[in-house]
């Protein structure tokens, strides 16, 4: 008799489980604590990109939804070995050796991909937003390569439709909100009053970034200002019940995921906007340019690394300044580089000729500090080498590096906030 998977959740990691679940010839029933609607987790809210090790081009072509893409003739994707992503990933954990976790992580990311292109899960060269024109050539950079199409939402409807063609069976508006225990084994799960039995139970019900309380309870203070880019759904449930029934606590609980965003959106999540705009909240492109606080003093080398490695960070470094808020300010030299979420028709953003004038109009902030901040960096940018944006060219004011000049020339600041 085929044994009987519980999964809870309907996230990335969720749906992984149950289609791995399902090759092997167990019966898997997904519990879904959201509608059908705003099932998916945090997955939807993404870009649906993975980061994972290739040698070439040839790796990424079994992968493809559309390998017959003229632009790949001219696309230069270069590598991201097995060697740099393990030196990556040990540059975020503050002096810790990469954990078992994270080894795996690594050497299997690979196969991984290649393992879901078999259940038709399949991705497409992110060119809006890992790709500079060089040459005539399409110059992947940062080790970020592919992406679901229509993001997070489409990796999400791939990765459904697989568990369904498999045989699983979802169940929404089904909140799992006890686990069924005989001794130390868990034999199921509880949904409100019902009890529904399982030979294995796989929790897979996201973090906890949407409650409040959590957030300040294990990161801190700051956190309560946060604002949630994805589901309200997340509140720790899965973590909770584990550790009710005697599960240890593992993990950085204090850290996270903080992009920098608009000042001004929902508080949650924005599923109700079309395909491509669902993201136009998030504002990334400060490598392209300065980030000033209330005082109007930098607080981060904007240009230390590729976005990639820092856009995770910043948002927390935002959390950190007073009232908690940003401004990000912009040459006309680069506006056409900066990502379609700065020319969103909610996007909040002042503008003005000159430098003085700019620095009168950026709400709550100290203007004469701005303008010195803005000023004094000017003055100490080296532009004696061309701007690249496709390799970290060691341009910048001394001692850190920073990508370019701000320049007296048109300058569009936007208010950004950190959201988690």
């Amino acid at each position: 008799m085929p044994k009987s998977v519980i999964v809870v959740g309907t996230g990335n990691a969720a749906l992984c489980a149950a289609i791995a679940a399902l090759e092997k010839g167990a019966q898997v029933l997904l519990l879904e604590k959201a509608d059908e609607a705003l099932a998916g987790g945090n997955t939807k809210y993404t870009a649906g990109a993975m980061r994972f090790a290739y040698q070439g081009k040839e790796d990424l072509m079994p992968l493809l939804r559309d390998p017959e893409d003229p632009r790949l003739d001219v696309t230069d994707f270069g590598s991201y070995t097995v060697e740099k992503f393990s030196e990556d990933l040990l540059g975020f954990n503050d002096g810790r050796p990469l954990s078992a976790e994270q080894q795996s992580l690594v050497t299997t990311s690979g196969e991984t991909m290649k393992w879901l292109a078999t259940h038709d899960v399949t991705f497409e060269p992110i060119y809006s937003r890992q790709s500079f024109e060089k040459d005539g050539r399409h110059v992947f950079w940062g080790g970020l390569t592919l992406a679901a199409r229509n993001e997070g939402v489409g990796l999400f409807d791939m990765e459904l439709a697989a568990v369904r063609r498999l045989g699983g069976k979802v169940r929404f508006d089904s909140a799992v909100t006890g686990l069924l225990r005989e001794g130390d084994r868990v034999t199921g799960v509880k949904v409100g009053e019902e009890e529904i039995r399982a030979d294995a139970v796989i929790l897979a019900s996201g973090g906890f970034e949407a409650s409040e309380d959590l957030r300040v309870r294990h990161m801190g203070p700051n956190w309560k200002a946060a604002k949630v880019r994805g589901t309200p759904h997340n509140t720790g449930d899965g973590l909770t019940l584990a550790i009710e029934a005697g599960a240890e606590a593992y993990g950085l609980y204090s850290s996270g995921h903080a992009t920098p965003m608009d000042l001004h959106m929902a508080d949650f999540g924005n599923l109700d906007l079309p395909p491509g705009e669902r993201k136009n909240y998030r504002k990334i492109c400060y490598f392209l340019g300065v980030m000033v606080n209330a005082e109007g003093n930098r607080f981060v080398d904007e240009g230390a690394n590729f976005r990639n490695y820092t856009y995770a960070q910043y948002g927390a470094a935002i959390l950190d300044q007073p009232g908690q808020f940003a401004w990000q300010v912009f040459d006309s030299k680069v506006f056409d580089l900066l990502y379609a979420e700065y020319r969103f028709d909610d996007a909040h953003f002042v503008e003005a000729d000159t430098l003085e004038d700019l620095a009168t109009q950026m709400t709550g902030v100290d203007g004469a500090g701005a303008l010195a901040t803005l000023q004094s960096y000017n003055a100490a940018v080296d532009e004696t080498r061309p701007f690249d944006p496709t390799r970290l060219d060691g341009k910048g004011t001394l001692p850190s590096p920073c990508p370019n000049r701000i320049g007296p020339r048109r300058s569009t600041p936007r208010p950004s906030a950190p959201i988690r």
